[in-house]
């Protein structure tokens, strides 16, 4: 067998050749030759293998009879044969303390003939590579084979795992895994040193005719240059340090915030540009907020589920007068108990087929509810539950209906029954249905919700659910009030400004275009002329409306309260207006039909489309990316302003000359505060804050025992109260503190409420855009205004506008302007106790975060400005 040593730049698949040392497995030192290294071999150089019971790379038989003619050129040895294991690990004794060769060495073949060492007689070669070997694990005094070096061979690459000596003055090679100074191939467990072998250290072959046991190399110099792979004749480039190359894109960002002449540059540009800046970063914020309106800001609505991509679907519902037949039985029965008719809807679900299950609850309200005129509310829910009859009861859908009080949703009662009979004869369901009417509008449906997820948020009393389906995936709650229609109104707003998945209004609306009805949102119908004037102004008060809408934290309707159990859900209400065109019973059927044969095909929650939106119309929406600079720019100029504080703070600290504030004179030396300034205003805040959450519904039964006033005007009027006395509260204590009134101590507050701010608006508009934008509209002007020096009535006028209160108070009547309903001073007053109250109640009844929010947060960082303003 023939072969050479080659390198490829890639090791190929394991395989058998010739050049593979496969035979001499059995050997006890077969280990020094691994069957299919990563350095592969390439059939190019006659190469003599050994017997296979001795087989080492150096050595072979002594007999120079037996030598082949091509195998007896000089070489230049790399390594001695005679250095033992332990002198291989330290290169500085190598050769002092290498013990001479024994006379009958084991590594040789033929021990009868001596392993002699006689110098090489031919000129030295110029080595390239060398192929070291594992350590052999045998006897101190044994000798370790020779390693050679021919002279004209390609230069391969570095074993990716060799560790060589770092004087090797070779050029490194660029393979990914080494990196050592030599060009020599090593094996992984040997670590050679390039000037351990002596020159003649290796024995030749002798004279002719001799017959001693030389010792020879087991290589011989090619009669032809061997076919190296192209990536082996590429010139080796070096390869630079990551990290040198990590530093230079750097270099030049690092440099602007590390240089001091650019520091003090760029302190210098914001100093000066502050107060345009912060003009233009507040306009920017309103102007684009302005522009979420135009068309290419708000594209058309697309469906993102695939399984509701289609509205091909026959809608085959028929059952129109039966709905209408319904609904008058219904309300016979309704105005004959005086309330809901339970035990007529039992019977009626009963003969419908459905597993009908009741529900009664109580829930006692913390304080009575003059809207309503409520107190004690006691109530029972009434459900059906039609099972698929081609799936497991894993996943269900839900059709609620609230009872109201009066005429109200009969005929939305009505329609439920009558689809509830046509759904159960048809065989393709694949998810159950449950047909729910909840008294109680929101407490009913509430109640509902928590006794059938099995958890008590809002400690309502009930006796639980006996009947339960798969999981919910999706909702509809439907108002109808009148045998015809004209359009149906989509709610989307829920509880804290939660909005469903938009596939599932999408859904909606592609099934009142299929069957011709008209819809709308925020009761506004949509427009076809987009490019013009009056269209752009009905799609901006639309946008406002929602804005509203979703900042309120209500839920618009019983679908509300779904959302929060992470359950898509929408409110449709019928409409019956002046318009010319009515919609039957059956057309209103057919639409809920197909909502609920696409929503059966569902394989998995809606999750494809947005969550985070804003609706100009319903064709057309405006997603987060876009929407979301608008509040950027207004958190700028808290931003900005921050900043320019700090670096006048930066500036007092250095001793700078200049003056702190514009137009003011150059004072003395002051006494340098603490931050045991900040203490008392943060305290005095933060308790009126606590105050205000929780004395109202404490101190309602003090109030009316002293006043006579009920106890819901009582809760409203402590309210108003607390938030007044706080803007008096004694907030000059820090001037008992040295140096408390200087300069010094009422940037720094300022600048501690500038973050406080921007950081709660911040977080807020991740969650609710809606209210965190109004916030950031009203507030940041004065946050960034306020200042003890100035005009301070003009200011003081400016931060009162900009209080929640205020901000609340204009809310209701640019909402009944939008609506085109304007309110007088006096019913908007009326109206503006009435969102208080309820405010309150929808906090302690649904979990609503829109009071604790201002109380605990937004009051209290308003107090700190109102602090600021008031320093001296």
């Amino acid at each position: 067998m023939a072969g050479c040593w080659g390198v490829l730049a890639r090791p190929p698949p394991c395989r058998q050749s010739s050049a593979c040392f496969a035979p001499p497995l059995a050997h006890s030192l077969a280990h020094l030759l691994p069957l299919c290294s990563p350095t592969a071999l390439l059939p190019c150089t006659p190469l003599v293998h050994p017997p296979p019971s001795h087989t080492y790379p150096c050595c072979t038989a002594p007999s120079h009879a037996q030598t082949p003619s091509h195998c007896r050129a000089p070489c230049t040895p790399t390594l001695p044969c005679t250095p033992p294991l332990p002198h291989l690990r330290d290169p500085s004794t190598r050769l002092a303390h290498a013990p001479p060769a024994p006379r009958h060495s084991p590594l040789c073949p033929h021990p009868r003939t001596p392993w002699t060492h006689t110098p090489c007689t031919h000129p030295p070669c110029t080595p390239t590579f060398a192929h070291a070997h594992p350590p052999l694990h045998t006897h101190p005094m044994r000798t370790h084979p020779c390693t050679h070096t021919p002279s004209c061979t390609p230069m391969p690459l570095a074993h990716p795992h060799s560790h060589t000596h770092p004087l090797a003055r070779t050029p490194p090679l660029a393979h990914p895994h080494l990196h050592t100074r030599t060009h020599l191939l090593a094996h992984p467990h040997l670590h050679t040193h390039p000037r351990s072998a002596p020159a003649g250290s290796c024995a030749e072959r002798r004279g002719g005719g001799e017959t001693g046991g030389a010792h020879r190399c087991l290589w011989a110099p090619p009669p032809r240059p061997c076919r190296v792979p192209r990536a082996i004749e590429r010139p080796v480039r070096a390869v630079r340090p990551r990290a040198a190359q990590a530093r230079q894109p750097l270099a030049p960002a690092m440099g602007l915030l590390s240089d001091p002449h650019c520091r003090r540059a760029l302190s210098r540009l914001v100093l000066r540009l502050n107060t345009p800046l912060c003009t233009l970063s507040y306009v920017a914020g309103l102007g684009w907020f302005l522009a979420l309106a135009f068309q290419p800001l708000a594209p058309r609505t697309y469906m993102s589920e695939n399984a509701m991509g289609s509205t091909m679907v026959e809608e085959q519902f028929l059952f129109g007068e039966r709905a209408l037949s319904y609904a008058r039985e219904f309300a016979g029965h309704k105005k004959k108990a005086g309330g809901m008719p339970v035990a007529w809807l039992e019977k009626t679900m009963w003969n419908l087929g459905l597993e009908v299950h009741r529900q009664p609850f109580s829930r006692t309200l913390p304080f009575p509810d003059e809207t309503r005129e409520r107190y004690m509310v006691k109530g029972t829910n009434v459900y059906g539950i039609l099972r698929a009859p081609r799936a497991a009861s894993t996943e269900s859908l839900v059709l609620s209906v609230p009872c109201s009080e009066g005429p109200h949703n009969n005929q939305a009662v009505g329609l439920m029954l009558a689809l509830a009979s046509y759904f159960r004869g048809q065989i393709y369901w694949a998810k159950d249905i449950i047909f729910l009417v909840n008294e109680h509008d929101l407490l009913g449906m509430e109640a509902w919700l928590e006794a059938y997820h099995d958890v008590n948020i809002t400690e309502v009393r009930s006796s639980g659910t006996l009947g339960r389906a798969g999981a919910i995936q999706a909702a509809i709650s439907l108002e109808l009030s009148s045998d015809v229609v004209t359009s149906f109104d989509v709610a989307v707003e829920g509880l804290n400004g939660q909005l469903p998945n938009l596939d599932l209004l999408n859904l909606f609306h592609a099934f009142c275009q299929k069957n011709g009805l008209l819809c709308t949102i925020q009761g506004k119908l949509q427009r076809s002329d987009w490019d013009s004037l009056p269209a752009y102004a009905h799609s901006l008060q639309t946008l406002l409306l929602m804005v509203l809408a979703q900042a309120s934290g209500r839920p618009r309707g019983d679908h509300g309260l779904f959302l929060r159990y992470h359950i898509e859900a929408i409110t449709l209400r019928g409409i019956n207006s002046f318009r010319q065109y009515k919609y039957d019973m059956t057309t209103v059927g057919k639409t809920l039909e197909g909502m609920f044969r696409k929503l059966n095909n569902l394989l998995e929650r809606l999750h494809q489309s947005y969550f985070f939106y804003l609706l100009p119309s319903l064709s057309r929406f405006v997603s987060i990316g876009v929407y979301m600079p608008a509040f950027g720019f207004l958190i700028l100029v808290l931003v900005l302003k921050a900043l320019d504080l700090w670096m006048k703070l930066s500036k007092c600290e250095t001793g700078s000359a200049e003056r702190l504030w514009d137009g003011d004179h150059a004072t003395g030396e002051e006494s340098r505060p603490g931050l045991l300034v900040l203490v008392p205003p943060l305290l005095i805040c933060h308790a009126a804050g606590l105050a205000l959450y929780f004395l109202p519904v404490l101190g309602q039964h003090v109030a009316t025992q002293h006043f006579p006033v009920s106890e819901s005007e009582a809760v409203v009027l402590t309210v108003i109260a607390i938030y007044v006395a706080g803007m008096a509260l004694p907030h000059n204590t820090h001037r008992v503190l040295a140096g408390g009134g200087s300069d010094r101590s009422w940037m720094t507050l300022k600048l501690l409420a500038l973050l406080y701010l921007a950081v709660q608006l911040g977080c807020l508009a991740l969650l609710n855009f809606s209210l965190g934008f109004l916030l950031a509209a009203t507030m940041v002007p004065a946050a960034a205004a306020v200042r003890p020096t100035g005009p301070k009535v003009l200011l003081a006028a400016l931060l009162v506008l900009a209080t929640p209160a205020v901000t609340l108070l204009l809310g209701i009547f640019l909402q009944r302007e939008l609506v085109e309903a304007p309110a007088a001073v006096a019913e908007g007053w009326q109206l503006f106790l009435a969102a208080v109250a309820e405010g309150l109640l929808q906090h302690h009844l649904y979990g609503s975060l829109l009071f604790p929010f201002l109380a605990l947060c937004v009051y209290p960082c308003w107090l700190l400005l109102w602090n600021v303003l008031f320093w001296k």
